[in-house]
């Protein structure tokens, strides 16, 4: 059986500037839509579907306050790019291991003198 987030990937709706631009407002807390699409000088209906794809893939929820629409960041949402950058982050900090060795070693054998 396919989940909804399993169903679409975080990866195609941040590819977009102004999604990852609504996922950034939103880690300030939550927002209603209208404050959301008020920092857009896109039209409410375009916003609008931005966030209906943010809210497919998994990476914002939903509650109703009356007739308002407010929305939060899910950080759970992200799991799935954390998962695809973690080997990277493992490979940059063995790079910055080597680095940081391979210039201790220059400057033991260049008597550590950097007048």
């Amino acid at each position: 059986m396919v989940t909804k987030r399993s169903a679409r990937s975080v990866f195609p709706a941040i590819a977009d500037p102004t999604r990852r631009k609504i996922v950034d407002i939103l880690r300030g807390g939550e927002m209603r839509a209208g404050d959301i699409a008020a920092r857009f000088k896109i039209s409410r209906p375009a916003v609008a579907k931005h966030v209906r794809i943010l809210k497919q893939a998994g990476l914002l929820k939903e509650r109703r306050e009356a007739t308002a629409r407010i929305y939060r960041l899910e950080p759970a949402g992200l799991a799935e790019i954390d998962n695809w950058i973690a080997p990277y982050r493992l490979f940059w900090a063995s790079r910055l291991v080597t680095l940081k060795t391979m210039l201790e070693q220059e400057g033991k054998s260049d008597g550590g003198d950097r007048s």
